[in-house]
């Protein structure tokens, strides 16, 4: 199972590796369904433009164990197959992605829910920090924004 925040300077996974790994795993034969997420940094909306974000966590360490227990207590949850999550950590330009999942199962109805239920957990639940560099200003968002 991959789950892992990558930092900086450290090696880039693509949604389509991601893809290819969880189909890897030895109870593929077992699944009738992948969903897939790849969450990218917005430039516009509305008024505003984001020129740059900066993604960071106060402890590192603490929240990629938060992460891989969300992961084990999802797929434990849903019972699905797999779940792989990356979430990167550092500066970026819209259109670049931020944040992978891929979940593999046996029926599309609990692969979904698992998926939704990655995204919406890890984007309230962990201690992220976004600082935005826009149009309008430097804006901060704490986890959940």
């Amino acid at each position: 199972m991959t789950v892992k925040l990558i930092k900086p300077g450290e090696d880039q996974v693509t949604i389509h590796q991601l893809l290819d790994e969880i189909k890897q795993i030895p109870q593929i034969r077992e699944c009738g369904a992948i969903f897939a997420f790849e969450g990218l940094v917005r430039g516009e909306e509305k008024d505003l433009t984001t020129h740059t974000l900066h993604l960071t966590t106060p402890d590192y360490d603490k929240t990629q164990h938060e992460l891989e227990s969300l992961v084990a207590d999802i797929k434990d949850k849903h019972q699905v197959k797999e779940v792989a999550v990356i979430h990167y950590l550092g500066r970026f330009q819209p259109g670049d992605p931020l944040f992978l999942v891929a979940v593999a199962g046996a029926h599309r109805q609990e692969t979904r829910s698992a998926l939704n239920e990655v995204i919406e957990r890890v984007k309230y639940e962990l201690e992220f920090q976004k600082e935005e560099e826009t149009n309008q200003g430097n804006n901060i968002i704490m986890s959940g924004g």
